[in-house]
């Protein structure tokens, strides 16, 4: 399985920031030491073209020219410098990368990504471009030209496990049928103003294993139901680890086997559909981050099994 890391473009942040940078080299590192079925491989940057597939001109001019607001900085989490656009657009040419494997191979990864705060004219809570919504709307042009428009267009489904609501994903695709997407998320967390995706499915906080997966179960049958008429053609998953109990951001109680479980639930969900998916690292604000690290590289783990059912079965996605 191909897993896309950017974590060589690092951002300047204060000391003390309470974004933990670390967990991404730490994840490559926890790879590299175990590869397993797992091929790392480093990102590409994203082209201003493909950001301003879902992102506004004049943001992304702000962002690459250094000319962001105190205020929406502030809204970001980040200090500007000259690494913030570097890092970001990394971060959604890894999506983008990981999209196009996982149409050619079933399974792929990027081990950062999942910045679903980001609308298409802002930035937000530590998300500066919105890189699912980027490579998906990406992976739908390219499916139009290498088909033509007699053919059905690629639709797609974003799974956002994430503990904090994906409000820019579900703006973005506000109204966009082609794009369903469900948030599974904290019902008191960030954002505290929440978007209204395709379904969402709020959790009291203190939700541990059993209550958690019950919902999943139950979302993803809705799902279902209502993907049944037209059925999408590629996923992206994100695979947040602040579920976690020992998360300092989350407010619920997954315990690590929960959240593993969580993951094969949604993997096999997607293979029994023949469903492409590229997963996002998403968050993950754990206490201790050696913890942390070690449920995302459970996550790993878990996407290169179902990689490996892929190839196993016929090795190609059919046209």
């Amino acid at each position: 399985m191909q897993a896309f890391h950017a974590d060589a473009h690092a951002l300047n942040l204060p000391a003390q920031h309470r974004f933990p940078q670390a967990k991404y080299r730490l994840l490559r590192e926890r790879i590299e030491a175990d590869p397993g079925a797992v091929w790392l491989c480093p990102a590409p940057a994203a082209s201003e073209a493909e950001l301003a597939l879902a992102h506004e001109p004049d943001y992304i001019a702000r962002v690459l020219e250094g000319q962001l607001s105190e205020a929406e900085q502030r809204e970001i989490g980040f200090p500007w410098s000259p690494a913030m656009p570097v890092r970001s657009r990394h971060s959604v040419g890894a999506t983008i990368a990981a999209a196009r494997a996982a149409l050619a191979e079933g399974v792929a990864m990027n081990l950062a990504g999942g910045t679903h705060h980001a609308y298409a004219h802002k930035g937000s809570g530590y998300c500066v471009f919105n890189d699912v919504a980027v490579a998906a709307r990406l992976m739908q042009a390219e499916w139009h030209r290498a088909r033509g428009s007699s053919r059905p267009g690629l639709r797609v489904l974003m799974i956002d496990l994430d503990v904090h609501q994906g409000n820019g994903t579900a703006a973005i695709f506000r109204d966009d049928p082609s794009v369903f997407t469900l948030s599974l998320h904290g019902a008191r967390n960030f954002p505290f103003r929440k978007e209204a995706s395709s379904l969402d499915v709020e959790l009291p906080d203190g939700t541990g294993d059993e209550a958690y997966l019950a919902a999943l179960d139950g979302a993803l049958a809705a799902v279902a139901q209502r993907l049944q008429a037209h059925p999408p053609g590629l996923a992206f998953y994100l695979a947040g680890a602040d579920p976690h109990e020992g998360d300092r951001l989350g407010r619920l109680k997954l315990t690590a086997a929960g959240l593993l479980a969580r993951d094969e639930r949604v993997l096999d969900w997607l293979w029994q559909r023949r469903l492409p998916v590229a997963l996002s690292m998403a968050g993950g604000y754990g206490a201790d981050l050696a913890a942390m690290v070690e449920v995302q590289f459970a996550t790993v783990r878990a996407a290169s099994r179902a990689w490996q059912r892929w190839q196993e079965a016929d090795g190609t996605i059919a046209p």
